[in-house]
């Protein structure tokens, strides 16, 4: 049922008269209330939150798929979010939605705030609130200082005294007596905020908007060394954006003052009008409080911050709806999953992170737990708390869910204890690899938990911090740049490239080089494929196992059912995958016996992979350079190609052969370099050793082969215990599936027990 809302200008014009209250003047945002825009959505509920004693905000949009129109829009609480220290993560908000009729109908109202409502003089509908706590010498205490004050007197749009910005070096134009500042390579500012309002002021007078962009922090102290300010046109996360390249970047000195250390004025779009610079444009003051009184000296002030967020976290969600839905969907797990595990970390009797994995998850992880992808790629929701999963490659080459967690908080003990109950669950099995965020918590709880896996840094990190780099050198230092870290073959390769490309630009003494350089081993291409990862690739990044089913903007109510549809989407491509691989099968390329071995064992996918290998092979010539006793070598080169060439290092005595090219050591499926090899020896199989269980049509039932195979005697045992209930589970789904199939299991299941001698 749809209920049409008064128009706007009748509730304005009766809101206005005395404050009395008559009928339709007090009207109430509900669902199902209808509008003829959605700006007269937000008007109504401008009035009800004025009534009620808090401010409002346009918050997201969302387009059509279709014609990319607006289809619904958010209008949120003033203190939604945590982007200001002003706010506080407040989750009221209406969403309004466009029908057919091109009428506009809420269609989500969540009324309750987690903070104080001003005094309106009236008695409004009392709200559910969570006050936050009251923490001394917290950062509103800094709004005493003279700092902020000069901050105010920028918003005020009154002249900035000489200590916002060195007036010395400020390029004025115009003669209407109007100051119109703009920014220049090094300008020098006091704080990141006021490097701000000189952009945005700039901005307005130029006719674009401004964001606020990425920020870089110290790998020392953690402290922020430099922002990114850009055009609002920047990216393509939007329809409304175009990839505008315009930005300024101011840099901290060691003095504590801020300078513009990159700028590019050109925009791929056309400018506006010069438009009006509003206060409220302007009130980002709060984004920079940890940058007042000169960076470095403001740490304690920030640790205190950072405190009170995870205080009001804790105290939020103590014991709250957000804990009990989730501890009876728990519930709900377990009594149908015997297999599902979950743990709460508790701080003091407040719940902290919460990680959970469903029985299929964990026996998905003795299979392939071998290299992993920890994503927190799910940044901070409403609820201040990150959504964070284990994502491993199945013998399909598809992810696979190992887990499961939302973090209370980004430190190095969260992420220990994350990392620990990860291994808990999954019987104290590491992984031999990886791919992680290089933030320094995640580091350094992977040393410590993980002390013997390899810590592949995400890609869409290095790439973001290359861009922001490259964009101001030359294209000669890119190609140089580029060639060193993806071409170099040895480490001593590499080393010799780097230092000449640092010193040809007199760039030794860069910070960023120097930091890539020291961490080069979870980075470089070269040191990262002796390793297994699985055959992730380098260049591409990894998307996100839930896609767009789970974001940022996700409404609570919602996670468990978008969790649930995204987990079984997954689940039901991997069981297409296993029909086809048994039902489907592979057209033989090559009379080659090796072929016909792989087909039979490998899954449709991965043998994909190995039969282009085996196809490339055969443009290969081979060379053997060396041979003592059983071992020798061979030079592979392609023909046609005199640059291409490969190193294989073959053993007669147990056909092991290795290859420069690493393939196998980072995928687990031999490279074309050693079947070439393999063929001018006349070997017609490939060792059994060769042939991953990982990747093999019965890697799911999890048949584990012979004790040294596994490793470790617990890992043996963990092994066993998942292979055994997850046919076990398969066994009993197939059994209850009728009354005869039903005493067919029954039977064979008695005739199993007498075998092991467990009856009585």
């Amino acid at each position: 049922m749809v209920m049409k809302a008064k128009p706007v200008g009748m509730i304005c014009a009766i809101d206005n008269i005395n404050g009395e209250d008559e009928g339709g003047s007090r009207l109430e945002p509900q669902v199902g209330l209808e509008f003829d825009s959605s700006d007269d959505a937000r008007e109504c509920y401008s009035l009800y939150a004025k009534r009620m004693g808090f401010k409002i905000r346009t918050g997201q949009l969302y387009r059509s798929r279709t014609d990319g129109s607006v289809s619904s829009r958010r209008f949120v609480c003033s203190k939604e979010g945590f982007q200001t220290n002003s706010r506080t993560g407040c989750p009221a908000f209406i969403r309004v939605q466009r029908n057919a009729s091109g009428k506009w109908v809420i269609d989500h109202f969540f009324k309750d705030h987690n903070h104080d409502l001003e005094s309106t003089g009236e008695n409004p509908t009392p709200v559910m609130q969570s006050k936050p706590p009251i923490v001394k010498n917290s950062l509103a205490d800094v709004t005493q200082r003279s700092k902020v004050k000069l901050l105010e007197d920028v918003e005020d749009r009154r002249p900035c005294p000489s200590g916002v910005i060195n007036v010395k070096r400020v390029k004025r134009d115009g003669d209407d007596g109007e100051s119109k500042v703009q920014p220049f390579l090094g300008l020098v500012f006091n704080s990141a905020n006021e490097a701000y309002q000189l952009y945005h002021s700039y901005g307005a007078n130029k006719g674009f908007r401004v964001r606020i962009g990425q920020l870089f922090r110290s790998r020392h102290d953690g402290s922020i060394s430099s922002r990114r300010f850009v055009c609002s046109k920047e990216g393509f996360q939007h329809p409304s954006r175009v990839g505008c390249g315009a930005y300024m970047r101011i840099k901290r000195q060691e003095s504590g003052t801020w300078v513009v250390d990159r700028l590019r004025e050109d925009h791929n779009h056309g400018l506006g009008t010069q438009m009006e610079t509003h206060k409220g444009s302007l009130n980002a003051s709060n984004r920079f409080i940890e940058e007042m009184n000169g960076g470095l000296q403001n740490k304690d002030l920030v640790t205190k911050y950072n405190k009170n967020l995870v205080k009001r976290w804790q105290e939020k969600h103590n014991q709250s709806d957000w804990y009990r839905v989730f501890f009876e969907y728990f519930q709900s797990k377990q009594a149908e999953d015997t297999g599902f595990f979950h743990a709460v970390e508790v701080n003091e009797g407040n719940c902290m992170s919460i990680f959970w994995a469903d029985g299929r998850s964990r026996y998905s992880c003795s299979q392939f737990g071998d290299a992993i992808v920890l994503d927190t790629s799910y940044k901070k929701s409403v609820y201040l708390v990150p959504f964070a999963t284990f994502v491993g490659v199945n013998h399909h080459k598809q992810p696979v869910l190992l887990g499961c967690a939302l973090i209370a908080d980004e430190s190095q003990e969260s992420y220990t204890w994350l990392f620990k109950t990860w291994l808990r669950a999954m019987s104290g099995r590491h992984p031999l690899s990886i791919i992680a965020d290089e933030d320094k918590a995640i580091r350094q709880a992977i040393a410590k938990v993980f002390p013997g896996t390899h810590h592949r840094f995400s890609l869409w990190q290095i790439k973001a911090k290359e861009r922001e780099f490259l964009s101001s050198m030359d294209n000669g230092f890119k190609c140089e740049y580029e060639k060193c870290t993806l071409h170099s073959q040895t480490a001593d390769e590499f080393d010799i490239a780097w230092n000449a490309l640092l010193s040809r630009y007199g760039l030794k003494e860069n910070v960023w080089l120097k930091e890539m350089f020291e961490s080069r081993a979870s980075w470089v291409p070269l040191y990262l494929r002796a390793t297994f990862f699985a055959g992730i690739s380098m260049n591409e990044s990894i998307d996100s196992f839930f896609g767009t089913l789970l974001n940022a903007q996700t409404p609570f109510a919602e996670f468990v059912s978008r969790y649930e549809r995204g987990l079984e989407q997954r689940r039901e491509e991997e069981r297409k995958e296993d029909f086809d691989t048994y039902n489907l099968q592979a057209f033989l390329q090559t009379k080659e016996p090796v072929e016909e071995q792989c087909r039979r064992l490998y899954t449709l996918t991965v043998f994909k992979i190995f039969q282009k290998e085996l196809l490339q092979s055969y443009s290969y010539l081979g060379f053997k350079i060396y041979e003592e006793g059983a071992n020798s070598r061979y030079l592979l080169r392609k023909c046609g190609n005199d640059n291409e060439k490969n190193i294989v290092t073959f053993c007669a005595s147990n056909l092991n052969v290795s290859c420069s090219c690493q393939m196998f050591e980072f995928e687990g499926v031999l490279c074309r370099h050693a079947l070439r090899v393999y063929q001018i020896l006349e070997i017609r199989e490939i060792p059994s050793h060769y042939i991953l269980h990982r990747w093999t049509r019965n890697a799911e039932y999890g048949t584990v082969g012979d004790a040294e195979s596994v490793g470790t005697s617990q890992e043996l045992k963990a092994l066993m215990l998942w292979s055994l209930r997850e046919t076990a589970c398969k066994y009993i789904e197939a059994g209850s599936a009728s009354l005869e199939k039903y005493k067919l299991a029954y039977e064979i299941m008695r005739e199993g027990g007498r075998k092991l001698s467990w009856q009585r």
